[in-house]
């Protein structure tokens, strides 16, 4: 952003501001007899300190989600509903088309008992199942993390390793390629088959081309989506009218 668009943008933030205290007073004036709209602040992304999140042009992020400070998202991923992604006292990288889904948290370490400083490192082509929990750990290209799993301090899930649904694993585990792990806490379970191994590219694939839908439909006005509904309504009646 050159000067002319960091001015432009100073403009338009107290612009906004500026209609905000104004509301506030109109509504303070009007006593008990105004009625008061809840707007959210929410902000997807959040600078901390001098740690600004970077967010590829084509990556989906969810209007709930919260990607803050030193967090990089690569191409075709995906940040769905209600995750939170901090990067305050260390930083998070995530690879391309990888899908972090609903919920999930992804954190940092920045001290822990055996004094490491740990980043959390997504590859590329993950799936990480809804309401996990990242935290300082290492998932490689193209492995899965199952829903409610929890992944500590040091773990590392190699290439093609699976880590099942509600999984605990513990601090610096290392979980080899080609097996699933699960389990509180998590142990090794099995080999994956080929199926398997295959079937985690396809689950990166279709959240692929599904937050490229949810990225379509959140861009547009909620007046438009809402006609678009009545329209397709209006549409099956005159169907069925016809058969």
């Amino acid at each position: 952003m050159g000067t002319l668009g960091r001015a432009a943008y100073t403009v338009g933030f107290w612009i906004r501001e500026t209609g905000q205290a104004m509301d506030r007073l109109g509504s303070r004036l009007q006593g008990n007899n105004f009625f008061k709209e809840q707007l959210s602040r929410h902000r997807p992304l959040m600078n901390v300190y001098d740690k600004v999140p970077v967010v590829a042009k084509d990556a989906f992020v969810a209007p709930s989600a919260s990607i803050i400070g030193d967090v990089q998202v690569g191409a075709g991923s995906s940040i769905w509903y209600g995750c939170v992604l901090r990067g305050d006292v260390n930083s998070i990288s995530i690879g391309s088309g990888t899908n972090i889904q609903d919920h999930s948290l992804v954190h940092v370490a920045k001290s822990n008992l055996p004094g490491k400083v740990l980043p959390t490192v997504i590859g590329d082509n993950v799936t990480v199942g809804h309401s996990a929990v990242l935290h300082g750990c290492t998932v490689e290209d193209e492995a899965f993390v199952g829903m409610k799993a929890t992944l500590l301090d040091g773990v590392v899930v190699e290439k093609h390793g699976m880590v099942a649904a509600g999984a605990l694993v513990r601090q610096d585990t290392r979980i080899p390629s080609g097996e699933v792990w699960g389990g509180n806490p998590a142990r090794f379970l099995r080999k994956l088959t080929n199926e398997e191994i295959a079937f985690i590219s396809e689950s990166a694939a279709n959240y692929n081309s599904l937050a490229q839908v949810h990225a379509t439909q959140n861009a547009k006005p909620f007046d438009k989506t809402e006609f678009l509904k009545v329209l397709q309504k209006k549409t099956n009646e005159a169907r069925t009218l016809l058969h």
